[in-house]
């Protein structure tokens, strides 16, 4: 590494110490069990916020996949003093909402017995009531009053493992903040559920249906785990989404926004002494509840390599994973270092072999913690061949620079390349406020103590070369393996029908096939 960038190292190590985070960074527990942390740094007048719900797609209800990020996008539609004409007026006509849509919706859940008539007229209702409670709602005002002051980045995000919310915004504003933000945890309202509900399908049929490599990952989870929610999209399933109402909304909110399960880290041109007394005062009245009774749902161990083989007229691609366990294991550097020796940059070994040396790959990456790492998770590998490669190629590739991790020491120079690169990384993460919040938040959620950021810098250091061999070799085998791919067929078209009789396709039809994704069990057997 340059003179200069070492040099950049140790004055932000020296500048960004937990002892001086200390003497800036407060830390309290309302009575109602919500956790603020407000951090000084007054290098401009501006603040960032960051809310941390430790609830994610994994805590989605059997049979609403999808809630978790369904209630993210709820979030911004206001509360019962935003957004609306006339709250009482439109709680009656939401009220309504939901009573037209559980009728229809228990016909058209009818399996036997369904009348089509009903049904239209059950929907029609329905519609009709959606439009009345429309007449109250005034679009986008939470957001607007925000963006009017000054917020830039507005935004949020459902993970597998939590959902975040978060935005920057001049400090003379704080106190307009802590309105905002906490009648939206206090007092949101399922207002535009359904037509909300319109915008999450069209992101599913994007990501999801109308992507190859969507389709693939999508199989690939639900094929590598069997019993934990991970094998679920994150987005939801298609008929779960269709059918999620309001009503199940609220009741997710009920669960799991409750402050005993939020973490807030506020930071930026502050002092504590003033700033607490004010997100108090806020936050404080929000009714304290019970955290929600920890995940029991554990995956078992995979005994046997699985794959998933879909086979389509488009870009072939290659992905595998192994199970590993979640963050709290003592090995999880050691997870970290595989990562960035493996496969962190251009000068990682995957990209150097796959793509510079052997030029038979446009891409290649590995990463650890897929599709989470609350729970235990994956370490993936993936590679995209450029024309004239396949996937076999890739997953040969692949193994071979796994195999050099099981049975070779790293060098020296990689292993000190990723305690700096790790360290550098760190610091870099706090020297923004909306890096900072972030990083307070997720670590006072994870670890009960914020000052674990700094501890992590230990772990990185401990890491050996023979405990980066030893977690190879325990991971890195046949049996916990799961891989998928996308392999190239060409467009197929169907034959012309011999007669008008001979069947229900127009002769002369071109028709584009491609069969249907395999999943299998390389012990033996199908899926």
């Amino acid at each position: 590494m340059a003179i200069c960038a070492i040099a950049f190292i140790a004055t932000a190590a020296e500048a960004q110490d937990l002892a001086s985070f200390e003497k800036r960074t407060t830390v309290k527990v309302l009575p109602n069990g919500l956790t603020l942390i407000v951090c000084e740094r007054p290098e401009a007048p501006v603040f960032s916020f960051y809310t941390l719900v430790d609830a994610g797609s994994a805590d989605d209800p059997d049979g609403a996949g999808g809630l978790a990020h369904m209630f993210e996008h709820m979030a911004f539609k206001g509360t019962t003093e935003i957004g609306t004409t006339d709250y009482p007026a439109e709680k009656i006509a939401l009220a309504k909402v939901e009573a037209t849509y559980a009728a229809y919706d228990g016909e058209y859940r009818k399996r036997v017995g369904q009348s089509p008539e009903k049904l239209a007229q059950l929907h029609k209702a329905f519609e009709d009531a959606q439009a009345e409670a429309q007449k109250y709602v005034i679009p986008n005002q939470f957001s607007e009053i925000a963006e009017e002051n000054g917020a830039v980045g507005i935004n949020a995000n459902t993970t597998e493992d939590s959902t975040q919310y978060f935005w920057s915004m001049p400090s003379n504003r704080l106190e307009l903040w802590a309105y905002l933000e906490s009648q939206r945890i206090a007092h949101p309202v399922e207002r535009e559920f359904y037509k909300e509900r319109n915008v999450v399908q069209e992101e599913r049929r994007m990501r999801v249906d109308s992507s190859p490599t969507g389709r693939m990952v999508e199989q690939f989870l639900a094929t590598a785990y069997v019993a934990h929610p991970y094998h679920r999209p994150g987005v939801g399933w298609e008929s779960e989404i269709s059918q999620v109402s309001a009503t199940e909304a609220t009741a997710f909110h009920e669960k799991y926004y409750v402050p005993a399960n939020i973490v807030i880290a506020v930071v930026g041109d502050l002092k504590a002494s003033e700033t607490m007394p004010v997100l108090e005062r806020y936050f404080a009245p929000i009714p304290a509840a019970p955290r929600p009774e920890p995940m029991t749902t554990v995956e078992p161990p995979q005994v046997a390599e699985k794959s998933v083989t879909i086979r389509e007229a488009t870009q072939p691609f290659y992905i595998e994973g192994y199970h590993r366990p979640d963050y709290l294991d003592p090995d999880d550097s050691a997870y970290d270092a595989i990562s960035d020796i493996f496969s962190n940059g251009r000068t990682a070994r995957l990209y150097r072999s796959l793509v510079r040396d052997q030029s038979i790959a446009a891409e290649a990456q590995g990463f650890s913690g897929f599709p989470g790492d609350k729970y235990p998770g994956l370490f993936a590998v993936y590679a995209v061949p450029i024309p004239g490669h396949s996937p076999d190629e890739m997953r040969s590739a692949i193994h071979k620079e796994l195999d050099r991790l099981k049975n070779e020491d790293v060098t020296d120079a990689e292993l000190e390349r990723f305690k700096t690169r790790s360290r550098a990384d760190l610091l870099r993460g706090l020297a923004d406020n909306e890096g900072l919040a972030h990083e307070l938040a997720e670590y006072q959620t994870r670890f009960g103590d914020w000052r674990e950021l700094f501890n992590q810098l230990h772990k990185i250091d401990a890491v050996s070369k023979a405990d980066i061999r030893r977690v190879a070799n325990k991971i890195f085998i046949d049996s916990n393996r799961t891989s998928a791919r996308i392999e190239f067929v060409p467009p197929q078209r169907k034959a012309p029908q011999a007669s008008e009789g001979a069947g229900t396709g127009t002769p002369g039809t071109a028709m584009l096939t491609a069969p249907p994704a395999q999943t299998t069990d390389n012990a033996g057997g199908t899926k």
